[in-house]
């Protein structure tokens, strides 16, 4: 089997470049070689579907004789963390990779886009896949087998025993193979000259596509690294965690600015830039975790591959800015800003702060290399340098939120604009004061109050539309759900505006509000947290073949009054050397109970605890649900209607 899957690859690469160049070639006037490309294209899927099976099947019939098997698998995983474990190393996640593009050309194909855009999409994704194939035949081979069988693999490291090990790196990486689709259609208009209107139709969609994937692996690995690491966070701006935050932004700023070039013909430049980027910050995201090059505890480990990732990202970015550089008299503006009080300038400002807290993301991020490269030591910043940089950008992005939707386009009317901010402000206001009297956390304080002028903002508009169809005879249910499906781009839109406020309102509150508290308790001893009193009832203690289970009883008690049983559990497995915290969470709509059992004495029976109070935790976990609910509802497609008969 190891020879099929080996075999796979090696002719998909032989296909990949067969494809790149007759698609290259019958882009001068010879269709004959397009459709050998588009037929290439279909093979590729064939070949690339046919080696992710066989990897598949190897991991499910336990063939330890594959050496990246035997690692990441063992006989006692059930079916579900086994079937993960194929994208748990590095070679099976550059597999994924080289499916999934080739998944979405197969898609790009059978949606039929522009004949003269076709050979330079197929030739850029093309390039991508066998890229990615060289990788694997050369560097980092899924099908390399051990001289020897083992009986047992080693398994899946336990921290990856979580559900977040199946849609977290699933997500993230389809995410990041995404956007080589509008990067192919950027790279097709710029090579044949057609930089309207008609690239960044499709382009945006798939961006769209690749954009809710990458935002919801985002979400995803805070969510994991919340309820799994045990440590009462869920975003330590680790490399690797902003490696898939910077695209995300950056693609953010291109979904918001190609709005601009469809309506108004500005930013077409900056909308190539945009996409450039974008495209190349998912390629640095690989290289980060593949390198070595910074620290983290998701990365792969140092590999060979970083080099060639760097080499790689050379080519992606000189090419497109040469080709850039060549149409620049074709990406002339229409139209220019009429004035800095329109939906337009407040579009540009917030791609400018977006693509501000990329580059402050990215100069943090790479700062421990570049001073080690420059000077022979690692300089790096801590969570106080992006809490403080981006955290007064992002505050900057919600307020313009708040406003970009109640002013008009070209230019605002003063009179209408302050008649538009009148119930947002008053509600900003209301939230503000009423904080007051309650804290004096004054950053949290105007946090809230943005994320209470957007909300506002945001009802205002959807209640405007409601009342207009109401007056036709529409209750007000019906006319909800017409208003949303009949503008499901707009309405979608702001579901998604809706689900980053209430992510916000969960960072905000976490993070000025969360109180810590540790203890040693022995058995029948308590300690307090907030509201809480937290009572320490015993041991218990499950040992199996492979691992032991030692959990720690906790009764909880809220003002006084029982509140449930919690228990928090150390899971010592014996193929690592650490254990793994299992914690226990208690969540309610304004806060949660997070309680940590560090370890124990078994002599003594003595215990050490850390409980936190996360406020407003679970409203993060929501808007990661609207997020995804207005993305979905946002790119649904259009029933086509039939033909009328003439």
């Amino acid at each position: 089997m190891a020879d099929i899957g080996y075999f796979c690859l090696a002719l998909a690469l032989v296909v990949a470049l067969f494809t790149l160049l007759s698609a290259l070639l019958g882009a001068r006037g010879r269709p004959e070689l397009v459709a050998a490309a588009r037929n290439g294209t279909f093979a590729l899927l064939g070949l690339t579907s046919l080696a992710t099976a066989v990897l598949v099947y190897a991991f499910l019939s336990h063939d330890f004789s594959l050496e990246y098997v035997a690692s990441y698998s063992a006989r006692d995983m059930s079916t579900v963390y086994t079937l993960a474990a194929f994208w748990a190393g590095n070679e099976g996640s550059l597999l994924l990779w080289s499916w999934v593009l080739a998944l979405m050309a197969a898609i790009v194909l059978w949606q039929k886009p522009r004949r003269d855009f076709l050979p330079y999409v197929m030739a850029v994704i093309a390039a991508n896949v066998a890229f990615f194939l060289l990788l694997m035949i050369f560097v980092s081979n899924p099908f390399k087998q051990l001289p020897f069988t083992p009986a047992d693999g080693r398994g899946l490291n336990p921290l990856l025993e979580n559900v977040g090990m199946i849609f977290h790196p699933l997500t993230l990486l389809a995410g990041y193979s995404g956007f080589t689709i509008p990067f192919a259609f950027a790279m097709a208009a710029l090579a044949t000259g057609q930089v309207e209107e008609e690239w960044l139709r499709p382009a945006r969609r798939y961006a769209l596509v690749a954009w809710v994937l990458l935002g919801v692996g985002n979400i995803i690995g805070a969510w994991w690294a919340y309820v799994e690491l045990g440590w009462g966070g869920y975003w330590a701006w680790d490399a690797v965690e902003n490696a898939g935050l910077m695209p995300w932004l950056t693609g953010t700023a291109f979904l918001h600015s190609a709005i601009i070039q469809k309506r108004r013909g500005m930013l077409k430049v900056w909308n190539m830039v945009l996409i450039i980027v974008t495209f190349n910050l998912c390629l640095f995201g690989t290289f980060l975790t593949r390198s070595g090059v910074v620290s983290s505890i998701h990365t792969f480990g140092i590999s060979s591959l970083g080099p060639l990732f760097l080499g790689f990202i050379f080519l992606s970015l000189l090419v497109p800015v040469i080709l850039l550089y060549w149409r620049l008299p074709s990406l002339r503006s229409e139209d220019r800003l009429d004035s800095l009080v329109s939906r337009e300038s407040s579009f540009l400002i917030n791609n400018l702060l977006l693509v501000a807290i990329a580059f402050a993301t990215f100069l943090g991020t790479m700062l421990p290399a570049i001073t080690e490269a420059v000077r022979g030591v690692r300089v790096t910043v801590g969570p106080s340098y992006f809490n403080l940089v981006n955290g007064s950008l992002f505050f900057i992005f919600i307020l313009l939120m708040g406003i970009c939707p109640i002013v008009g386009w070209r230019r605002a009317i003063p009179r209408n604009l302050l008649r538009s901010l009148v119930i947002p402000v008053a509600a900003a206001t209301l939230v503000v004061v009423l904080l007051i009297i309650w804290t004096r956390t004054w950053y949290a304080i105007v946090g809230f109050g943005a994320c209470a002028l957007v909300l506002a903002t945001i009802l205002r508009e959807w209640f405007r539309g409601v009342m207009v169809r109401h007056r036709k005879k529409e209750n007000y249910f019906v006319a909800f759900f017409r208003l949303l499906w009949g503008n499901r781009p707009r309405y979608g839109g702001y579901i998604v505006h809706v689900g980053i406020i209430l992510l916000a309102l969960g960072v905000i509150g976490s993070s000025f509000y969360k109180v810590q508290a540790e203890a040693s308790l022995n058995p029948g001893e308590s300690f307090e947290i907030g509201k809480y009193t937290l009572k320490y009832e015993g041991i218990t203690d499950k040992a199996t073949e492979k691992k032991d289970v030692v959990s720690a009883t906790i009764q909880v008690f809220n003002k006084g009054k029982p509140a449930g049983i919690m228990v928090p559990a150390l899971t010592f497995h014996i193929n690592y050397e650490n254990p793994v915290s299992d914690v226990a969470i208690r969540t309610r709509p304004l806060e949660d109970l997070y309680v940590i059992f560090l370890g124990s004495d078994q002599t003594s029976g003595l215990a050490a605890f850390k409980a936190y109070i996360n406020p407003l935790m679970v409203w993060m976990w929501i808007g990661g649900f609207l997020l995804l609910l207005g993305s979905v509802i946002a790119i649904w497609p259009e029933r086509r209607r039939a033909p009328v008969p003439a």
